[in-house]
C-alpha cells in the first residue's frame, strides 16, 4: 500500500509539474475559461488564485487526472456561490468560486488597478528585476550609437541575465532533483526539458560565450522579457500615475498579443538558424556552434511550448521551398529527405 500511495503522490507531483510548465497564455481556451471567472478583482490579481484555478482549467480540458486541492478559506469570498452541480456546467459558464465584475485577461484599453504597494521580495518582483535589467541591457546591445566593445558586452551580459533568470524559474517551478535516486533524477530532467525556460537556458548557452555576436539573437530574449516585464507592470504598478502616463498602451499592447511575439520570436530563431550555416563560409565559423544550436532547434520544434509556433514557420517554408527544389533542383530531394527524417525524430 505505501508503495501504491507513493506512486501516486509521484504521479501527481509529475502532473503539478506539468501543470506549471503548460503554455497558458497561447491556448484559447484559457482566455475564455479565465474570462468567464468571477472572482473579486482584488483576488484577480493574487497569483495563488490564479494558479489554482489554472489547475482547475488543466483537469478540466487536458488531464482529467490531476487532484485540484479546494482554496484556502483565506482565498475564498465570503459572498461565493456555491459551484453549480456538474450536469449544469460546461465550459463556456463561468466558475463560480465568488464573484468578480472584469477580468484581467480582458485587454480593454484600462489595464487592472491593484492597491499601490510597495514592491516586496518575493519571486515575481526577483523575476521581474532581472527581466527588466536584461531588457535595458538588451537595448544597448542593439541600440546603433553605441561602441561596439560596449555592445559586446551588454550582447553578452544579456544572455547571461536570461540564463540566470530561466535557472531561477527552473528552481522555483520545478525544485532540485534527488541526485540519490537515478529513476527520480531522470524524470525530473524529462519534465524540466520540455519546458521553455529550460529551452531559453540552452539558446543561452549556444550564444553568451561564442564569437561572433549575431544581434539577431536577441530578439527572441527580447520578446519574452517585455512579456513578462508587461505582465508583471500591469499587475503591480496598475495605478501608478506614471504607469498610466507612460507605459500603460505599450504594456497593455504586448500582454494582449503574446501570439505575435512568439510568431515573431519563431521566425527569428529559424532564420538566426540559416544565418549559422552560411556563417560556416566565413573566417568567423564555428561549427560546434552551429551543432548546438540546431539541436536546441531540433527541441523547440517538438517541444510543446513552443512546437505550435515552429512547426507553423516551417510549413509555410515549406510550401515555398519544395516546389522550387522539386522544379529546379530535384537531386537535393535526397539529402533533404534524409535531414527530414532525422529532424522528425
Amino acid at each position: 500500500m505505501d508503495g501504491d500511495n507513493g506512486e501516486k503522490e509521484d504521479s501527481q507531483k509529475l502532473k503539478r509539474i506539468a501543470v506549471a510548465a503548460y503554455d497558458y497564455d497561447n491556448d484559447s481556451r484559457w482566455v475564455e475559461y479565465w474570462g468567464n471567472v468571477l472572482i473579486p478583482p482584488h483576488m484577480a490579481s493574487r497569483s495563488d488564485v490564479v494558479d489554482h484555478f489554472k489547475r482547475k482549467f488543466y483537469q478540466r480540458h487536458i488531464d482529467p487526472g490531476l487532484i485540484v486541492e479546494p482554496m484556502t478559506t483565506s482565498s475564498t469570498s465570503p459572498r461565493a456561490k456555491p459551484e453549480a452541480p456538474p450536469s449544469q456546467s460546461s465550459s463556456h459558464a463561468p466558475e463560480t468560486e465568488g464573484l468578480r465584475s472584469g477580468s484581467p485577461s480582458r485587454t480593454s484599453g484600462t489595464s487592472t488597478t491593484t492597491p499601490n504597494t510597495p514592491l516586496r521580495l518575493d519571486r515575481q518582483t526577483v523575476q521581474f528585476s532581472i527581466n527588466a535589467w536584461v531588457l535595458v541591457v538588451a537595448i544597448l546591445a542593439v541600440f546603433p550609437f553605441v561602441p561596439s566593445k560596449r555592445s559586446d558586452r551588454a550582447y553578452r551580459f544579456c544572455f547571461l541575465g536570461t540564463s540566470v533568470y530561466s535557472l531561477y524559474a527552473l528552481y522555483t517551478l520545478h525544485g532540485l532533483p534527488r541526485f540519490s535516486a537515478s529513476q527520480a533524477l531522470l524524470m525530473w530532467f524529462q519534465s524540466v526539458a520540455v519546458t521553455k525556460d529550460f529551452i531559453f537556458f540552452m539558446y543561452c548557452i549556444v550564444f553568451a560565450p561564442t564569437w561572433p555576436c549575431f544581434k539577431l539573437a536577441l530578439l527572441p530574449v527580447l520578446c519574452q522579457n517585455l512579456q513578462q516585464v508587461a505582465k508583471f507592470s500591469r499587475r503591480r504598478f496598475g495605478s501608478s500615475s506614471l504607469y498610466r502616463k507612460y507605459l500603460e498602451r505599450a504594456c497593455v499592447w504586448v500582454d494582449s498579443n503574446p501570439a505575435t511575439l512568439n510568431a515573431l520570436s519563431s521566425q527569428a530563431e529559424i532564420g538566426l538558424g540559416f544565418l549559422l550555416v552560411v556563417s560556416l563560409l566565413s573566417w568567423q565559423r564555428n561549427i560546434i556552434q552551429v551543432f548546438m544550436y540546431w539541436q536546441v532547434m531540433k527541441l523547440m520544434y517538438h517541444a510543446p511550448a513552443t512546437a505550435s509556433y515552429h512547426q507553423s514557420t516551417w510549413a509555410k517554408i515549406g510550401k515555398t521551398v519544395n516546389p522550387l527544389v522539386g522544379r529546379y533542383a530535384p537531386f537535393l530531394n535526397a539529402p533533404l529527405n534524409a535531414i527530414q527524417k532525422w529532424w522528425m525524430r
